[in-house]
């Protein structure tokens, strides 16, 4: 399954589908130059466990460094997938 993106540059959305429908999505927005927030992660019920949450998380980061971006992860899911990563610290701020 492929994590696919969509933004209309104010805010956004990671997605994961499955046979077309969304099973999994990671809200951000946009917070000035340079800045992105993490707002909200889920996964649909029949899927959690499968590590498609942190599928979304490190979509977001790469994303984040690819486009020289810092994320602030308020979704308390995203916070604790950077707590438990060291490697992702190089996206805070």
């Amino acid at each position: 399954m492929e994590v696919k993106n969509k933004n209309d540059g104010k805010r956004g959305v990671f997605y994961i589908e499955d046979d077309g429908k969304e099973i999994g999505l990671m809200h951000y927005t946009f917070a000035g130059p340079g800045k992105m927030i993490i707002d909200h992660t889920e996964v649909n019920d029949v899927y959690e466990g499968k590590g498609l949450g942190k599928q979304l998380v490190k979509a977001g980061i790469d994303y984040a460094r690819e486009n020289h971006l810092k994320i602030l992860p308020l979704c308390p899911f995203a916070k604790k997938i950077f707590d438990l990563t060291p490697a992702f610290a190089d996206v805070l701020f």
